[in-house]
């Protein structure tokens, strides 16, 4: 297991890994509208997706995908800032704690960000640290923490049995913006190399309830709980099934997810304007570096259930579970294909660049037709086509069954109407 732990924003997100993701998508299957945010409280997070004050369905939905995708591909906060802003215009989300200055906005999305990054991470690193049966485990303060929390520093050091007590309350994180972290270790002596200390006592009430939070003193209100414990061996199950390689798990462990959830969430995801950012420099990488090809396909979220239905009428193969694909060899061959302004012309249509690929992800959420349209090396090719801002756009996916994806094959651009 790696000893690797999320010091930075950034550094719980870029590093994602199967626990992390089984954890946070298990829960997604619940997601919570609540007015504020202790209306959830310590286990029950382990069980549903809330972010205080988001009360409609397809708010929720929206914000899930957008945490999600972080979560899962590693994205910046920036681009969950932007998502965010994109999110609440939509839906005209007023209301909301932070709204009303820049400050409070960018605290608002570094609290829904942070939050949602550590509790995953620590919940699937709990998963981690129980299938690796350490006898140890060392609790650690980071010491790079700008203001650091007496109490967890006094902290730092307490190495202790998986069952004792102190972990039901103290595992991290244990507040609003804690950094701390657990580590395993398999004897005294290895617990040392970590900085643990296992001659260290506990110090004088640390079990003791503080009347105005409900906690131990040092433990922010509705923290004093380990996150991810009362689904640690589902979380763990899920994620002994998966292949680590970072596309599968940007759509693993979805399919446990009720239908009409998944569906909002595959449709969110290809609405969010960094998705958009990330298929445009997919395409333009792929056009400036001949060597781009071997570069993995970029998810362009799941099949909707009636997606799926369609393809199976057009191609006898059951594609529940698939998602949408751009492959940076098809990228290549749109080029040569439809990125010539006089031969799309004579068809009718305009020349497709770079800049023209998030198109995609709205083509797949304007989906009115899919039909067959033959094989390429045996494998079933189907047709999309849809209508944006007026004018008919088609995509050619074809179907990799080993990979359960739809690769994209080709790509035009029907002329705008006057």
């Amino acid at each position: 297991m790696s000893e690797a732990q999320p010091s930075t924003i950034d550094g719980a997100f870029r590093q994602p890994f199967n626990a992390q993701v089984a954890f946070f998508r298990q829960k997604l299957g619940n997601l919570v509208p609540t007015q504020w945010w202790d209306d959830m409280l310590k286990a029950e997070h382990d069980h549903g997706f809330m972010v205080a004050g988001a009360e409609k369905a397809d708010l929720l939905a929206d914000l899930a995908a957008a945490v999600d995708r972080g979560i899962a591909e590693g994205t910046t906060i920036e681009a969950f800032r932007k998502d965010f802003r994109a999110i609440v215009a939509r839906h005209g989300w007023t209301g909301w704690t932070g709204e009303n200055t820049p400050a409070g906005q960018a605290w608002r999305t570094r609290t829904i960000y942070v939050t949602n990054a550590r509790t995953s991470y620590h919940a699937g690193r709990l998963t981690q640290l129980r299938a690796g049966k350490f006898p140890l485990w060392v609790y650690r303060h980071n010491d790079a923490v700008q203001h650091p929390r007496p109490l967890h520093v006094s902290w730092n050091g307490i190495t202790l049995p998986p069952d004792h007590p102190f972990w039901q309350t103290h595992y991290t994180p244990n507040g609003w913006g804690c950094e701390c972290y657990v580590l395993g270790a398999r004897s005294p002596a290895a617990a040392r190399r970590l900085g643990g200390n296992p001659d260290k006592s506990l110090p004088d009430g640390w079990d003791a309830i503080d009347p105005k939070t409900g906690e131990p003193p040092g433990v922010d209100k509705g923290w004093g709980y380990m996150p991810g414990n009362t689904v640690a061996d589902a979380v763990q199950e899920m994620a002994a099934k998966t292949v680590q390689w970072p596309y599968t798990l940007a759509k693993a462990y979805m399919q446990d997810v009720p239908a009409d959830t998944r569906d909002a969430l595959a449709t969110a995801y290809r609405s969010l304007p960094s998705v958009a950012d990330d298929v445009r420099r997919y395409a333009q990488h792929a056009l400036a570096e001949p060597a781009a090809q071997a570069v993995p396909p970029k998810t362009l979220g799941l099949l909707t259930d009636a997606q799926a239905d369609l393809a199976h009428h057009a191609t006898g193969v059951d594609v529940r579970g698939f998602d949408w694909a751009l492959d940076a060899s098809a990228v290549l061959h749109i080029a040569d294909s439809h990125g010539n302004n006089v031969g799309e012309a004579q068809r009718g249509q305009e020349a497709v660049a770079s800049g023209d690929y998030p198109l995609l992800p709205q083509l797949l959420n304007a989906v009115d037709r899919i039909t067959r349209s033959g094989t390429v090396q045996g494998r079933p090719v189907v047709r999309v086509e849809g209508e944006i801002d007026g004018r008919r756009i088609g995509a050619s996916f074809e179907l990799r069954k080993g990979r359960r994806m739809l690769a994209l094959l080709s790509f035009w651009l029907g002329k705008k109407k006057p």
